[in-house]
């Protein structure tokens, strides 16, 4: 990068001054960022490139439909496009010297280890029925020590897993949701690793957002593709949240980190009592 590039990016961000020192945003420039699964994971690329991240890496086989514009990043005009090709055109509209490197077939056990020896941070987005292949990414990220945030929105708030880089011998993503420690992972059912997840985030959501939930993963147990209830306030959410993680592990910051699981719970915020003035 020239020195008039380097000036014109610093005045693109001066605003995060205070809240970002000259070190940090150096590390936010310079890190490249995959955004594995670019639907609920395009708000999360757009928190990012708003904050100064330049290089994107974005994986994902679907195109932009109607139903994805209520939290999805996308615009109506995006409808029928590529995922990939529609988040790059609003990255860029936000930022023209970002950097995209695209994959239209999503992440596949092909091109894994290639899409993950690129990227610096990863962040897992990918549709919850695709088991092998989120597998195939923990397994790589574990193997190549690069740290993963996996997110789901939940309701109006989200939830996220950080995955540091480990020397553990197993990924802790296959620990966490009792999967086999090697091997194959196809014949595994979605709904019965999973369904824990739901049951632990009863208590710290609303019941509603937990029926709702779990009622998703009712369907997904015939092998149907579930169109998950999702509002933008939870996209927001966890745009929110796993930006936040990725700025605390740059700033070499302690982060909570798996088996602990990081929840957002927005309606439980506002009907706290709250700061007395």
């Amino acid at each position: 990068m020239t020195h008039n590039e380097l000036k014109e990016y610093n005045e693109f961000y001066t605003r995060n001054s205070g809240y970002v020192s000259a070190e940090l945003q150096e590390k936010i420039r310079t890190t490249k960022v995959l955004i594995a699964g670019c639907g609920v994971g395009s708000p999360i690329a757009e928190a990012l490139v708003r904050l100064g991240f330049v290089n994107f890496l974005l994986a994902d086989l679907d195109v932009v439909e109607k139903s994805n514009l209520n939290r999805q990043a996308y615009i109506y005009a995006d409808i029928g496009t590529s995922k990939v090709d529609a988040l790059e055109k609003r990255l860029k509209a936000i930022n023209p010297d970002a950097s995209v490197i695209k994959y239209p077939h999503g992440i596949t056990k092909e091109n894994v280890k290639e899409v993950v020896q690129q990227s610096d941070f990863i962040f897992d987005t990918i549709d919850f029925l695709v088991l092998s292949t989120i597998v195939a990414l923990h397994d790589e990220a574990h193997a190549q020590k690069k740290p993963l945030i996996s997110g789901t929105t939940a309701g109006w708030g989200s939830a996220a897993l950080y995955f540091p880089p480990s020397d553990a011998p197993y990924c802790d993503f296959r620990k966490l949701f009792s999967l086999p420690l090697t091997g194959e992972v196809d014949t595994e059912s979605y709904v019965g690793h999973y369904s824990h997840l739901i049951e632990s985030l009863e208590g710290e959501l609303d019941p509603v957002v937990v029926k709702v939930m779990a009622k998703a993963l009712t369907i997904m147990e015939d092998g149907k593709p579930c169109p998950a209830s999702q509002v933008s306030v939870g996209s927001a959410s966890l745009a929110a949240l796993a930006t936040t993680i990725t700025i605390k592990v740059l700033n070499e910051e302690q982060v909570t980190s798996s088996p602990h699981l990081l929840i957002v719970n927005l309606l439980k915020t506002v009907t706290d009592k709250g700061v007395a003035l």
